[in-house]
């Protein structure tokens, strides 16, 4: 019985991972986000969980979807508004560079 109690609980912490590393992932994706708020983010997450017991989808739901709210929350939004118009710029002057190479032929 204790082998398949271990074989739970390594279930259950590849599990909160899997939640942790897929929530890391989006919120470093979402904009203004640094360092230290994905540091932040994951204390509250990690401090939380540890506090209650609760797995984090439990806690917090949707890796993806807590991405969003906690980057809302914890970036200024000015920050995540300047973040927001450089990538559309960036993005601009990749699309225009791609048609002058297909044009070009290059």
């Amino acid at each position: 019985m204790a082998k398949k109690d271990m074989t739970t609980d390594a279930a259950r912490e590849k599990d909160r991972e899997k939640w942790m590393a897929r929530f890391q992932v989006r919120l470093a994706m979402q904009p203004g986000v640094d360092r230290a708020v994905v540091l932040q983010a994951v204390k509250e997450v990690t401090a939380r969980c540890a506090e209650t017991g609760e797995h984090p989808q439990a806690a917090f739901g949707d890796p993806d979807a807590y991405a969003v709210q906690a980057a809302v929350r914890l970036v200024p939004a000015d920050r995540a508004a300047r973040e927001r118009r450089h990538n559309a710029v960036v993005d601009a002057l990749g699309s225009v560079a791609r048609r002058a190479g297909d044009v070009a032929g290059l």
